[in-house]
């Protein structure tokens, strides 16, 4: 069925001029974002939610997912021609893409790059289309109970993995779920938190707090680095290298999509984590492994190869679960949310059409970002040469824009201000910014659940021990907390 739909799908987006459109242009900008350094994906997508809310649903995730696609490829660009990855899931390719651009042969590193990416991409789509109808259907057997404990293993998960303690990330990820507070009470329709001001009464929008923590503080962050220029970009040259080179790097591909798959379906594991391991497993199956570091095609095939695959895993947990697997999926599942869609197992049995949408637009993109990856590769690499003063400067008009175009309000303008300086002070403190948004998205979706679970049992917290998955749920997130602290403990006793 779900084969049938996609099919109808693919072939009304086909005959629909503006879809195409969408498409391209997301394409487009979201390769040239994630080629610029500084430039993540999580920011391209934060600054171009706004965008996506005087579209239809479909339309809006089949721009937001060009963009997140494409922008993955599209930090390989940087990290193969200038040594420094446009996005965190370039790091590794870096390591032999450099060195290939060093020794003149730029435009076979990138065209390796693409394949492998395009590819990898197809991977993760088809272990998508498989996966995630199975997770869903299991899901359907879940109650408030389970979804509670779910969502607060997604939330331990993320804050484990979002860099730094695992209790700095519970803590600023439990600021989150505060914030999800503000506003009415969905049950008693009273206010809190709203310090007697009508401005919080509606609760704190997800869009100025995503644009600000992720968008302006990050152009904060930039600009007082102090980096001005970029290296230079060296001659791109011939761009495809001989096709029996291509064919060789087969099973590094195959292998990096299928790991990138299931690293980028686990919350909170992300790409970064999918390519390391893609790496290390390339260079240990390797009959020469001194060549990686030097230019070896393999350590660029089969990273990047996972890097786009972990799109397609990325998207199980958010689509299956409505737990975002990362920052990226976090700002894909507020665009939902803006949109009246809650992610989640009702949502393949509600909009099975709208689910076979998302497919086909993570299919055209991963197909468009190759044709146009080849096509415009060249006028890329110039566009690299732009002043980053002047870059981030237009980005944070765009994201002024952006937060005030939500609802035509100033007030939401001075939430994406205030939450772009605290994102900015919470890197100098050394806080994940990510959690909090994290808890933002789910706080009302625990709160819900919890308080349904509660007022279904009468009051006995004995609910959530009761039901096999629940208590699973819970002892999966407390070995998650206490995982660092044990071995925090055993180091101290090993240096004893």
């Amino acid at each position: 069925m779900i084969l049938d739909l996609f099919a109808q799908t693919l072939l009304d987006y086909l005959m629909t001029p503006h879809m195409w459109g969408l498409a391209l242009v997301g394409v487009g900008i979201g390769i040239v974002l994630g080629a610029l350094p500084g430039v993540s994906s999580t920011m391209a997508l934060a600054i171009l939610l706004p965008v996506s809310f005087g579209l239809e649903p479909a339309a809006a995730m089949l721009f937001l997912i060009a963009v997140f696609v494409s922008s993955v490829y599209g930090g390989s660009i940087s990290a193969i021609l200038i040594n420094i990855p446009g996005t965190p899931g370039a790091i590794v390719t870096q390591f032999d893409g450099y060195p290939m651009a060093q020794q003149g042969k730029a435009g076979h590193a990138l065209a390796y790059a693409l394949i492998s990416s395009t590819i990898g991409g197809l991977i993760g789509l088809a272990l998508l289309v498989t996966l995630a109808p199975v997770v869903a259907q299991a899901a359907m057997s879940f109650r408030s109970p389970e979804f509670a404990m779910a969502t607060v293993f997604g939330l331990v998960l993320l804050s484990f993995a979002s860099g730094g303690s695992t209790f700095r990330g519970i803590l600023v990820a439990a600021v989150g779920v505060l914030l999800g507070m503000v506003g009415f009470d969905l049950l008693t329709d009273t206010a809190r938190f709203d310090f007697g001001t009508r401005t919080l009464q509606s609760g704190i929008e997800l869009v100025p707090v995503t644009v600000g923590i992720f968008g302006l503080a990050e152009v904060l962050r930039n600009l007082a680095a102090g980096r001005e220029g970029l290296p230079r970009v060296p001659h791109i040259g011939r761009l495809m290298p001989p096709f029996s080179a291509v064919a060789k790097l087969w099973k590094p591909i195959l292998r990096g999509g299928v790991i990138g798959t299931f690293v980028g379906a686990i919350p909170a594991a992300g790409s970064a984590i999918a390519v390391a391991l893609t790496y290390a497993q390339e260079k240990r199956l390797s009959r020469t492994p001194g060549n990686f570091g030097k230019g070896e095609p393999a350590g660029i095939a089969g990273p990047e190869a996972a890097n786009s695959a972990s799109v397609g895993g990325s998207l199980v947990p958010m689509m299956t679960l409505g737990i975002p697997g990362d920052p990226i999926t976090a700002v894909l599942m507020g665009a939902l949310l803006i949109h009246g869609l809650r992610p989640g197992p009702m949502l393949f049995a509600n909009n099975p059409g709208f689910v076979a949408g998302i497919y086909v637009a993570v299919f055209l993109a991963v197909v468009l970002t190759l044709v146009i990856g080849f096509g415009f590769m060249r006028v890329v690499a110039q566009i690299m040469r732009v002043p980053r003063t002047l870059l981030f400067c237009t980005i944070a008009l765009l994201c002024v824009v952006g937060a005030f175009a939500i609802r035509n309000s100033l007030t939401d303008v001075y939430v994406m201000l205030f939450f772009g300086v605290l994102g900015y002070v919470m890197f100098l403190l050394r806080l994940p910014p990510a959690p909090l948004v994290f808890g933002l998205i789910l706080g009302p979706i625990l709160e819900e659940n919890l308080r349904r679970s509660l007022i279904l049992s009468r009051g006995s917290w004995t609910v959530f021990i009761e039901r096999p998955i629940a208590l699973t749920l819970i002892l999966m997130s407390l070995a998650a907390v206490l995982a660092p602290v044990a071995m925090a403990l055993w180091r101290r006793r090993r240096a004893r």
